[in-house]
């Protein structure tokens, strides 16, 4: 049965002029629609605008669909969170309270914590554990908003272990409602027991795993950690320029701690987004914006491990298309909350209350690479639809720190209302 969602106070469209994440001024033109009706049929957005315009055009259909009132509400294309590390084992409680007491991210991480202490637990925990916590944590996702989450490996650290958490992603794809994007992510830290011989790690990720990703299918994208004490922009650039020859798109962890020319690296590689970048160089940033490479930006773990934010301002005014993430993880940014990133992104990044709506549907749709799928509404893109409770778009940072979503349509079928899943 199509659906109608008619009367909207605002329907923002997402709708642009041209095709491809936006930039610049391009980031504040969300195309509102005053009054707004949209009409769906299966999984598919048939038409956007009034309702008198949509019964015109599509009499019959209009007619015969289930209709949801939207009146004193707004619509908007669901939100994607397009960088987060969802598959995990353990919890990292302790290592906060660590950082409250003086302790760095990396000191924590070199003494056996941080990315080791969440790859001890993940190797220790089991496939079905795993796909019970990650589904779980889905759910909530979808509650505030989410309908396509980027979900990153990288707490393996050997194949066994990497292909596990890989494979709980690729079944929760087939049987929860939210749409789950994967990224191997080998080369998210240097093995314990590989220290000073990470060389030899990085030929086992290029000889052995990033193979098997490929043969068995296991991820689109290819992301590696660039930074100090990790890996080196030489190794990351060998790793991800392979991973291309195996067809997987390259992203890139790139100066989170340390400026160590990680932006450079992504224009460089062709990478489709660089992530972090909170001490990115002028010149980074400049090359980003050439090669169009998008910015991925995660305010929550610059406010988690209480750290500088990254220039997001400067970013959209030199011409990089920016995206917002929570980076859900155990260690620097344990929220799935995307309403409250989009706020710090706001407060603490300089983003309007327009470009931020950009950040976290269209741009971020196109960081992993579904920008002709989702992200605005259009006729011919997927219904994943939100239903909020406020009545203007600039109420959703306004009213910070608060859940307005009402309703949540996913591929055309109303899946949450009011918190309660249908």
């Amino acid at each position: 049965m199509p659906t109608l969602i008619k009367n909207a106070n605002e329907v923002i469209t997402l709708k642009g002029d041209r095709k491809g994440p936006r930039t610049k001024e391009a980031m504040k033109e969300i195309g509102i629609i005053k009054n707004g009706s949209i009409l769906i049929d299966q999984d598919q957005i048939v038409a956007v605008g009034t309702l008198e315009e949509i019964q015109r055009e599509h009499p019959q259909l209009a007619m015969d669909a289930e209709v949801i009132d939207a009146a004193g509400k707004i619509v908007m294309p669901g939100l994607v969170d397009c960088h987060t590390h969802l598959v995990h084992g353990g919890t990292r409680e302790n290592e906060f309270n660590m950082r409250l007491n003086g302790f760095t991210y990396m000191e924590i991480m070199n003494a056996g914590g941080g990315i080791h202490s969440t790859t001890k637990s993940t190797r220790q925990a089991s496939f079905e554990d795993l796909y019970e916590k990650t589904f779980n944590h889905l759910n909530e996702f979808l509650k505030y908003g989410v309908t396509t989450v980027e979900a990153k490996s990288g707490y393996g650290l050997d194949w066994e272990n990497e292909k596990k958490q890989l494979e709980v992603a690729k079944k929760l794809q087939e049987t929860h409602v939210i749409d789950i994007v994967s990224t191997f992510m080998g080369a998210h830290a240097v093995p314990i027991d590989y220290k000073g011989r990470e060389d030899e790690f990085v030929d086992i990720i290029i000889n052995q795993m990033l193979p098997k990703v490929a043969e068995e299918n296991l991820a689109e994208f290819n992301d590696v950690f660039c930074e100090k004490g990790v890996f080196t922009p030489e190794q990351s650039r060998k790793i991800l320029e392979v991973g291309k020859l195996y067809g997987l798109t390259p992203k890139i962890h790139a100066d989170e701690i340390e400026p160590y020319e990680g932006a450079e690296l992504a224009a460089e590689v062709g990478a489709i987004s660089a992530e972090h970048l909170l001490v990115a160089s002028d010149e980074g940033i400049r090359k980003m914006a050439e090669a169009g490479t998008i910015a991925v930006l995660l305010p929550g773990t610059a406010f988690f491990l209480r750290a500088p934010f990254a220039r997001g301002r400067l970013m959209i005014d030199e011409g990089v298309p920016v995206a917002i993430s929570t980076d859900f993880n155990p260690g620097s940014s344990p929220t799935i909350s995307l309403p409250f990133i989009m706020n710090l992104a706001c407060m603490n990044m300089g983003l309007t209350l327009e470009e931020v709506l950009t950040a976290t549907t269209v741009n971020a749709a196109y960081a992993i690479n579904r920008g002709d799928q989702i992200g605005s509404l259009e006729k011919g893109k997927k219904a994943d639809i939100l239903v909020l409770n406020v009545a203007n778009y600039k109420q959703l940072q306004y009213y910070y720190g608060m859940n307005h979503t009402h309703i949540v349509v996913k591929n055309g079928k109303v899946v949450l209302k009011d918190g309660v899943f249908q």
